[in-house]
């Protein structure tokens, strides 16, 4: 009884510490998968390698046991937090260990910190000093504050505890191929269905089926947040870089409203200085032609000065006719000007265009995020079902204790009762011998009362039988009992763990909405944008007089006439401005309105050919 009372007790401290009880797990899970692979190896009778399942288990288990209370360090870049800075600290504090390090550097596969560790693990285990080495390792503990906890696993005696049973596997004979394993990517999750098989157990295959149900979903949850994480991720790295390319989008569209205004200004100016010089023109015109009048009414008086007057009037001409020449040159570059401003301007619809396209596909994968975490909400369902259906069988195993509880009492009594019996025999025993001394006569009377008490020992005896049997009953209960409560802890950690993943999916949820409303101010933005653009094509198109078709107006390809869909896009052709499809406008020329080649639909491009084929000698 007092050794129970210290087992309750220390179970009790051991419920209020929780590292204390991770601790104690991970000590238990060593202890079975070294024994687990000791003895299989023992019974395989030949090399073990790294397809061989209980040795994989071993390296699973002993990477827990070395991440258990692990400081975050700080780096300039992230957070990093890995069992390979520990290992390290080996081949300063034993030289033999010098050749593992090396050789785990000079790996060419290996890129993680994480797998250099499993590498190294391997290795020393080959060499059969992993024993060694972790007991150099732990005896210097001021060393290891700086990588663990004060309350790690490798602080505290359970790390003792587990290098002592590690001497055990030098028996063990390993050939493991480090080089071709993908040691960076491996996920370390211990298989609990190997070590929890029970014969005894009538239910044992049930609850083995459940715990590698439940252990199935925590992984298939652990994995859909690490793709839920690089899916954000990704989202988020689009969504910056289609923030920068919008505010570039608009810088440019503000640089090219500049441009456009200081084109119509200039353009402006140029009309009324036209308009000027013809008007200056005319009056000059209107000038020489009263002086010629005049002069041909004073033909008749002077021959000479009429010929003086003429040939000043021809020079006066000749140089407003190269002024005009001058001024008509002046419009053609302005006219190639606005040719190159509307190619800027397709351009910049063709960017729209795309930025649109990427917009669709975000909205597309938002949408597989939701799904996803919809499934997630199902399976949290069903793992809260499954610890309804595990506190009901608790409180059933509850009440059967009770009742044997109840049934232990009856037997106390019984026994007591029995006792007090065997107290009143032996003293009727003793008397008897006295009579026996002093009196000869009573022989038969002695004889039925040494029967009595045969009876009373044979019934003392069952009663000692049953209260044992009763005993490993009621020591079988308490170790069920034991073992569910083990089973609800893990389920409520689990539990905690599906509350976690439900915080972390309300925010992805947020994110996902402030990705939205952003996508959507976005679109806004755009089709501001695009309004603007199509207005200034507008003004374009009247100051240009050619005829730009837009995309509404164009439902077919004027050449094939196929209806344009995703898949077959809209192509402006840059020289009449209709609309086609892509396999009808492939050709590209260089234009007088831009020096570089640009998309030309399939007749223009004919006609632009011919005509360059009749121009050349």
């Amino acid at each position: 009884e007092g050794k129970r009372v210290h087992v309750t007790v220390k179970l009790r401290l051991q419920w209020k510490d929780p590292t204390a009880v991770e601790r104690a797990n991970l000590l238990n899970m060593a202890k079975l998968s070294i024994k687990g692979l000791i003895e299989s190896a023992l019974s395989f009778g030949r090399t073990l390698d790294s397809d061989y399942p209980p040795l994989q288990q071993f390296f699973v288990v002993m990477e827990h046991c070395l991440k258990h209370g692990l400081k975050v360090r700080k780096s300039f870049l992230s957070y990093n937090k890995t069992i390979w800075g520990p290992l390290e600290l080996v081949e300063k504090l034993y030289p033999e260990a010098e050749e593992i390090a090396a050789s785990v550097r000079d790996l060419p596969g290996l890129k993680t910190p994480l797998g250099r560790a499993r590498a190294w693990l391997r290795l020393a285990l080959m060499q059969k000093k992993m024993a060694d080495y972790l007991r150099c390792l732990i005896i210097q503990r001021d060393l290891l504050s700086e990588f663990y906890e004060y309350h790690a696993l490798m602080m505290e005696e359970e790390g003792a505890v587990i290098v002592g049973l590690l001497v055990g596997l030098n028996v063990i004979d390993a050939n493991l191929c480090v080089k071709g394993e993908d040691l960076d990517s491996q996920v370390g999750v211990i298989d609990f269905s190997v070590y929890l098989k029970s014969d005894d157990d009538i239910g044992g295959k049930e609850r083995d089926v459940q715990i590698a149900a439940i252990l199935d979903q925590k992984n298939y949850v652990e994995e859909l947040n690490r793709q839920l994480n690089s899916t954000v991720s990704s989202l988020h790295a689009r969504v910056d870089s289609l923030e920068k390319s919008n505010t570039k989008l608009i810088e440019e569209l503000a640089i090219a409203k500049n441009n456009i205004i200081k084109l119509q200004e200039e353009n402006h100016q140029l009309r009324s200085e036209n308009t000027l010089i013809l008007m200056k023109t005319q009056h000059h015109l209107e000038a020489t032609k009263v002086d010629v009048e005049a002069e041909l009414q004073t033909y008749k008086h002077s021959r000479q000065g009429l010929d003086e007057m003429y040939n000043e009037a021809r020079r006066q001409l000749r140089e407003e006719s190269q002024l005009r020449q001058d001024m008509e040159n002046e419009l053609v570059v302005q006219v190639s000007m606005k040719h190159e401003i509307e190619l800027a301007m397709k351009l910049l619809e063709k960017d729209i265009h795309e930025k649109q396209d990427t917009l669709i596909g975000l909205r597309q994968q938002l949408d597989e995020v939701k799904a996803i975490n919809m499934e997630m909400y199902q399976k949290l369902q069903v793992s809260e079902d499954a610890m309804k259906e595990k506190n009901e069988i608790i409180g059933r195993l509850e009440d059967k204790t009770n009742q044997i509880n109840a049934t232990m009492k009856q037997l106390e009594q019984r026994l007591q009762q029995a006792e007090k019996a065997q107290m009143d025999a032996e003293a009727e025993d003793e008397k008897l011998k006295q009579e026996y001394v002093n009196k000869s006569e009573s022989l038969q009377k002695e004889f039925s009362q040494k029967e009595k008490q045969l009876q009373l020992e044979t019934d003392l005896k069952i009663e000692k039988e049953w209260r044992q049997t009763l005993e490993d009953d009621l020591q079988k209960e308490k170790e069920t009992v034991s073992h569910l409560k083990t089973e609800t802890q893990e389920i409520i950690n689990l539990k905690k763990e599906f509350l976690k993943l439900q915080e972390k999916n309300k925010q992805l949820r947020r994110i996902c909405q402030d990705q939205e409303a952003a996508l959507q101010e976005l679109a806004s933005k755009l089709s501001e944008s695009k309004l603007k653009i199509e207005d200034i094509k507008e003004a374009n198109k009247a100051l240009q007089g050619q005829v730009w078709l837009k995309d509404k107006e164009a439902t077919h390809c004027k050449l094939c006439e196929k209806e344009f869909s995703l898949s077959k896009r809209k192509h402006h052709c840059r020289n009449c401005g209709e609309i086609f499809c892509n396999a009808c406008s492939d050709n590209e020329l260089p234009l007088p309105s831009s020096p570089k080649p640009v998309r030309v639909c399939d007749s223009c491009h004919a006609i632009l050919i011919q005509r360059c084929s009749s121009n050349v000698p």
